[in-house]
């Protein structure tokens, strides 16, 4: 048993700590060397090298994590998903995208729906894709201009653009936001929508700094009829049910993000002290390791918050307070560990501008995670407004 988390007393289990080893291994065995090939193919792999990849996901029980044994995961409580999100974070190129997984948001979806689509997604036939940003309402899901009116029938006709459906590109199901329409009042609304319906166009397909394996298309919705049992959670619950997406979406990014500063610090750690520059190592001169020292700092500060922020999920604490403390998670993090790729690069000098260098990637993908999730400026409002409303105590204890 290893004493952890941002309580000293906690400990991991030998069941986490082996779940903990066997991502591990995978990341560093079946993710790792194919980092560069991904680079150099723009982050598209070959469908059968995808499909290895998921192969050796599912045999090694890393697919659908946090979903319901019952349903085809593993059921996960929030610390184990940290602690195999963190191993997917030290891979770059995205590549621990390729194993079957689904957002939290069928959670509260039907038998039916869950039946329809989570065998063939955490398979690997085929997930889903969350459609909320508009090109008004980036960072505001509460400004979307995307509506469901009642068709008559039983069922919706949709009509609005998305931007940024990560994942778009290769879902096999969209979850859309939507305002359903009930005379005067827009109701927030979550909607299953397939790509291939009637009136659903991909308009623009953007390239952007990374080379992921997925896209980032923008769709747009025209008179797109889905039937009454598309909604997901209710009619009017959506901005609820994404809140708790968000919140599990940025403890995960801050996740990802310690991943990546673990791999960084170890490779410029080993850089500097097998380095040497006249007579010494590198490591022996204080502008390269102290930054080291500045980066393992953060790395050490943003993990026992993220663990903190996990206890609190599988311990039921309040939903609002996590809310904010994933908010600070995300926040640190994310700009921790762009410092700490900064860092690397430098120590690592013209070598950490080639792209066969992790320090390289990572410098150019982690820079997304102080805007998608809702920017580092929305971060701060969330942990402002949980000082005014929650007070001082409970949101930085």
């Amino acid at each position: 048993m290893t004493a952890t988390s941002a309580d000293p007393t906690a400990q991991f289990t030998d069941s986490q700590l082996a779940l903990q080893a066997r991502a591990r291994e995978f990341v560093e065995q079946v993710l790792f060397p194919l980092e560069e090939t991904a680079e150099a193919a723009d982050g598209r792999l070959p469908a059968e090298t995808i499909r290895e990849i998921q192969q050796a996901a599912i045999a090694a029980n890393l697919h659908g994590g946090r979903i319901p044994v019952e349903h085809g995961g593993q059921g996960w409580s929030m610390i184990e998903w940290f602690l195999v999100n963190e191993q997917f974070g030290r891979t770059t190129n995205g590549l621990h995208w390729h194993v079957p997984n689904v957002y939290n948001v069928w959670a509260d979806a039907s038998e039916a729906q869950i039946e329809r689509y989570l065998p063939g997604a955490l398979a690997g036939l085929g997930g889903d894709a969350y459609a909320v940003t508009e090109a008004e309402a980036g960072s505001d899901p509460g400004g979307i201009a995307t509506t469901a009116t009642p068709d008559g029938a039983g069922g919706y006709r949709i009509d609005g653009e998305k931007w940024f459906v990560t994942s778009g590109d290769v879902a096999r199901v969209l979850v859309v936001m939507a305002n359903v329409v009930d005379g005067d009042a827009k109701l927030p609304t979550l909607l299953l929508v397939e790509p291939g319906a009637e009136g659903v166009e991909f308009v623009d397909d953007p390239r952007f700094t990374h080379n992921y394996p997925h896209g980032h298309p923008t769709i747009r919705f025209t008179d797109v009829r889905v039937d009454g049992d598309a909604v997901i959670g209710g009619i009017g619950n959506g901005e609820a049910l994404q809140r708790r997406w968000f919140t599990e979406e940025r403890l995960g990014i801050a996740t990802h993000g310690l991943g990546a500063m673990w791999r960084l610090i170890e490779e410029s750690t080993a850089w500097a002290l097998n380095r040497r520059q006249g007579e010494h190592r590198i490591m022996d001169y204080q502008g390269i390791s102290f930054p080291l020292a500045d980066s393992a700092t953060d790395a050490t500060v943003g993990r026992l918050l993220a663990l903190q922020v996990a206890a609190m999920v599988d311990a039921g604490a309040d939903p609002k307070l996590i809310h904010a403390k994933a908010s600070m998670a995300k926040l640190f993090v994310s700009e921790a560990a762009g410092r700490c790729a900064d860092r690397a690069v430098q120590a690592l000098g013209g070598r950490g501008y080639m792209r066969r260098y992790v320090a390289e990637r990572f410098n150019r993908e982690l820079r997304v995670d102080r805007i998608w999730e809702g920017t580092s400026e929305i971060q701060r409002l969330i942990i402002v407004r949980s000082l005014e409303r929650r007070g001082v105590e409970l949101t930085i204890h």
